[in-house]
């Protein structure tokens, strides 16, 4: 597939990898129209209110349609959460907070941006996903809640999947897993990780790219980690 976006939306854009995605872009397609949301900055919008992602929508797709959306939002641990090691450190808290952020928020983004995906030539949305969400890849046990959430944000990716291709057969629908990345979500992680699997997010950004442009219709719905290996279910 040739990917030559024109209207590009990324999301999260104020975290690590977000930033990152949006300096990327903005290097290899200097002639698109880029939009870099966050709660804070110009394009501000508030993630948990549907008013907000509507208007967010329209105006990224006011002059032309979306050729490619990039949800990089994503929550691992704050103040008072931190990764279940455990069936005791279980909370309600915990899984709300975590579901929020990482499955609900990126399910309603969809709904306001997904039917302003371009119809005339192939048009992808990507949401970061995680290898820990992959049911039949746990052999360690642990984090319920944030591997909840991811799986279930991959069951979310599978649907939408379905329902857009009916009727937008150029749109690709997919999660991405950009490996272990230098930021606050891995901070307190990074002593576990391999030498040479802990990645600066350009470096993480420019990888699931090329992941991005080599994607093809019959891979919607599916997962994908930042060495273009699909992410097993």
């Amino acid at each position: 597939m040739s990917f030559d976006p024109q209207n590009i939306v990324v999301l999260g854009a104020a975290g690590a990898l977000g930033s990152a995605f949006a300096k990327v872009l903005s290097n290899k397609y200097k002639n698109a129209s880029l939009f870099a949301f966050s709660r804070h900055g110009d394009n501000h919008i508030n993630y948990s209110c549907e008013e907000s992602l509507a208007e967010a929508a329209d105006l990224a797709s006011k002059e032309k349609p979306l050729d490619l959306v990039i949800v990089a939002n994503g929550m691992l641990h704050e103040a008072k959460i931190m990764p279940e090691k455990s069936l005791g450190d279980l909370s309600a808290e915990k899984f709300h907070k975590i579901f929020e952020v990482n499955t609900i928020i990126p399910a309603l983004i969809a709904k306001h941006f997904l039917p302003k995906l371009n119809r005339q030539q192939s048009s992808i949305f990507t949401a970061l996903s995680a290898r820990v969400g992959s049911i039949s890849d746990n052999h360690l046990g642990g984090w319920y809640s944030y591997r909840a959430s991811k799986a279930a944000l991959n069951m979310v990716i599978k649907n939408l999947s379905i329902e857009i291709g009916r009727r937008n057969k150029k749109a690709i629908i997919v999660g991405l897993h950009p490996g272990t990345v230098d930021s606050d979500l891995s901070i307190p992680f990074q002593k576990n990780v391999a030498d040479g699997k802990l990645f600066t997010p350009e470096y993480s950004a420019a990888k699931l790219l090329t992941v991005i442009e080599g994607l093809t219709p019959e891979q919607s719905g599916k997962c994908f980690a930042w060495d273009s290996k699909e992410v097993m279910p």
